[in-house]
């Protein structure tokens, strides 16, 4: 691991930014009341500030304006009404039931909306006794809004004076994620190489790439700036990642039968070589990456001319001694995947060029695609909240369950003497998730994070009597906690411990004490809630709903698979199209792999058919890289002649696409026939293939080179060859929804709809 390269990506990340932007935004003002002794007294401004600030996340200026207006005025009116009538006991539990329900279920409308949902349920939690305002209600629920608003005009200054700076961070951090994928690649070339746990490395990396890529549409594609008014910067930044996306393309395309390979090449060392090369190109990538969130050119670390030509000879010279008519398949395969490498290594010498924002560069940008099609959508309609109020939506049991918990715990801090009961519904509120694994994650988090934050801080105060040292690590705590808040929960939490107990060391040192057993009891006291509640109260297990992801998965692949292959049947295809359908059908894999991921979190007596739906996963995404694979020779030439051979084979995996939906559909009948249908052969290939070993043994590997029929000979063998992988995958898929049919004969039927 380069450490100084791991301490650039952390310092020029959107997380250490956002950070940061929160942490002074609190305590700017805090430091103005501190000097005039009145801090305590106004202690709801930073507050409001803190939880407006944890609203905020990544996307276009408006919506996040927008959002961050509707967070104040939502916070201001739930503080106002929790505030006049937290006296009475009664009024609160049906707060409870209004507010757990009604801002759980704001989830319904994405991301952003339910971060202002779970922040609202926080204000209404803070504001449930008078430890926060003193019985002066109307007054503090005003400071509270003005810390809210404070951070509001920061948020404008700052994008105001660094317009660029959020895109050029999550971008960054795109190419990073994007190398750390081709690295992962990479380790399909070492000698044994470790194939489940590749794997799952790949559908890991693969869902972090979806999240990150969503986020990039939504601010490059709705922002006037990018796509109206673009300048030098804007057209640059949007070249790099349409180009992330081709290259991301380009990672996924390179799928090959690696046992295959390493049977027959790895005791030429040319496979290692390969993987050294791929891993050498995915520090480039991740250069690249830092520069982009940097603000600088980005500088080669390899001289990746010399190095992609010390694969080419190598290559070569291991041709020139091992072809023979026998063997010649095995070399095209090779052959393809030299062709990738210099292909990802001409982009990647395309983009250390953009990182310059040179004019010329920039001028190259042709957004040949439908922009709308490319804007992740969402629908405020109010019908989407009225439908989800049923049992078998999974938003509305996630209300349910949080409704009751809070219930439960209102109830047990009332029934006890604590100092700050409404901890134990702080717990409950930041632990309880829709999926009962990130419910778990979460819960263990919390309980691990709290506690070595109470150790931490407790020792801190026992060796450190230095104020100025204590407020240092008050700011590293509070930087640290909302940097990592949403990527990494157990730090958070642990972060968000120590600069509460320090808080309450400057604000009142008497009663520290009380202040840590407290928090370790109430936290110990929300976790137990939350995770009887997440177990056994409504759950909304994964396996409920993967047959649902698996529909989606095979509609998009069948999609995608059928708008390239038009290219190979003599038809003409419209990038703009290929691209759409490319970024459906990487959408639904990556929410399937998600999925099952989440199940793989929880309790066994839940994970049916786990080995099943593993291998069906796992040739998903086999699936999808062979279309890619097959999309990179759309533009290589024409294959009229071909067409016919080629339009057979697309109609026979057409009907094998469709037998696998009709499987999920509980359709079974007829189906174990078209999976027993071999796939049409390709006589015209078929032909070429023994002249082509015929020139080989007969006039030798130097002369049959020479050959005009070489290289269409070589793409046609790789196209084809695709068309078969692809044509087996469908058909193990259709094995495995078969063997889950017939151990669950109803497998249409999903409890829980999304």
């Amino acid at each position: 691991m380069n450490y100084l390269d791991e301490f650039k990506k952390f310092i020029s990340s959107h997380q250490l930014s956002a950070g940061i932007r929160i942490t002074l935004g609190a305590v700017l003002p805090s430091l103005i009341l501190q000097h005039y002794g009145i801090l305590s007294e106004y202690i709801a401004f930073p507050l409001g500030t803190l939880l407006l600030g944890a609203t905020d996340s990544p996307g276009p200026f408006t919506r996040r304006r927008n959002a961050l207006l509707l967070a104040i005025f939502t916070y201001f009116m739930v503080a106002l009404i929790t505030g006049y009538l937290r006296q009475y006991e009664f009024a609160v539990y049906a707060e409870i039931v209004l507010f757990g329900i009604f801002f759980s279920l704001a989830g319904v409308y994405g991301n952003r909306a339910n971060s202002i949902g779970l922040i609202a349920l926080l204000v209404f939690v803070f504001n449930i006794d008078d430890h926060l305002s003193h019985d002066l209600g109307l007054r503090t629920v005003f400071i509270f809004s003005l810390g809210g608003i404070w951070y509001l005009i920061l948020f404008l200054i700052l994008q105001k004076l660094r317009p660029y700076v959020l895109i050029r961070q999550l971008l960054g951090e795109n190419f990073i994620e994007l190398g750390k994928l081709l690295s992962i690649k990479a380790g399909y070339y070492v000698a044994k190489p470790k194939y489940e746990d590749l794997f799952s490395q790949m559908v890991h990396q693969q869902v972090i790439l979806r999240e990150n890529h969503q986020n990039l549409r939504e601010i490059l594609f709705k922002t006037r700036e990018f796509v109206n008014e673009s300048n030098t910067t804007s057209r640059t930044l949007m070249l790099m990642f349409l180009d992330s996306i081709d290259l991301f393309e380009r990672i996924l395309n390179a799928q090959q039968d690696y046992h295959h390979l390493h049977k027959s090449f790895d005791d030429s060392r040319i496979l290692r070589l390969f993987g050294t090369y791929l891993n050498w190109l995915a520090a480039e990538i991740q250069q690249i990456g830092i520069a982009v969130q940097s603000g600088v050119p980005s500088k080669p670390k390899h001289d990746l001319d010399l190095s992609i030509n010390k694969c080419i000879r190598a290559f070569d010279s291991l041709r020139s001694r091992r072809l023979t008519e026998a063997n010649v398949e095995d070399f095209m395969m090779l052959r393809q995947i030299l062709n990738r490498m210099q292909d990802i290594t001409e982009r990647v010498k395309k983009l250390h060029r953009a990182t310059t924002y040179d004019t010329k560069i920039s001028n190259e940008l042709e957004v040949n695609v439908n922009l709308e099609n490319f804007i992740p959508k969402q629908d405020y309609h109010p019908r989407i909240l009225l439908d989800n109020i049923s049992l078998k939506s999974g938003h509305f049991r996630h209300a349910l369950r949080v409704t009751l918990a809070l219930l439960i715990a209102y109830s047990i801090s009332l029934s006890f003497d604590f100092g700050h009961g409404y901890w134990v519904l702080l717990t409950v509120v930041t632990i309880m998730k829709p999926a009962f694994s990130l419910t778990k994650q979460r819960n263990i988090y919390r309980i691990g994070g709290t506690f070595t934050g109470l150790t931490a801080g407790f020792l801190l105060l026992y060796w450190v009597h230095d104020g100025t040292v204590l407020f240092m690590a008050l700011m590293f705590a509070m930087i640290s906690a909302y940097t990592f808040l949403k990527s990494n929960y157990f730090i958070a939490s642990t972060s968000i411990t120590l600069y509460v107990i320090l808080c309450f060391y400057f604000l009142n040192p008497a009663n520290l004490n009380g202040v840590l057993q407290d928090r370790a009891i109430d936290t110990l006291l929300g976790s137990v809630i939350a995770f009887l509640i997440s177990s056994y109260v409504l759950p909304v297990w994964e396996h409920s709903q993967i047959n649902q992801y698996i529909g989606e998965a095979i509609r998009a692949n069948r999609q995608y698979f059928d708008t390239i292959a038009a290219r190979f049947t003599g038809h003409s295809i419209d990038l703009g199209e290929v691209k759409e359908a490319r970024k459906n059908a990487i959408i639904a894999l990556a929410n399937l792999s998600d999925n099952f991921e989440k199940m793989l979190s929880e309790p066994k007596n839940q994970q049916p058919n786990m080995a099943e739906y593993h291998q069906f996963v796992a040739s998903s995404h086999m699936l999808t890289s062979y279309v890619a694979s097959l999309s990179f020779y759309v533009e290589t030439g024409s294959f009229q002649e071909f067409a016919p051979e080629f339009e057979r084979m697309l109609k026979q995996i057409d009907r094998q696409f469709e037998a696998g939906l009709h499987i999920l559909e509980g359709r079974i009948e007829g189906n174990i026939e078209v999976a027993r249908e071999a796939l049409p052969p390709n006589q015209k290939l078929i032909d070429l293939l023994t002249i082509r070993k015929k020139e080989i043994k007969e006039l030798g590997i130097e002369l049959s080179a020479q050959s005009p029929q070489r290289r269409l000979l070589s793409d046609l063998k790789t196209i084809n060859g695709l068309f078969e992988l692809i044509s087996t995958i469908t058909i193990d898929e259709i094995k495995i929804l078969q063997s889950i049919a017939q151990k669950n004969p109803v497998l249409n039927q999903s409890e829980i709809p999304t």
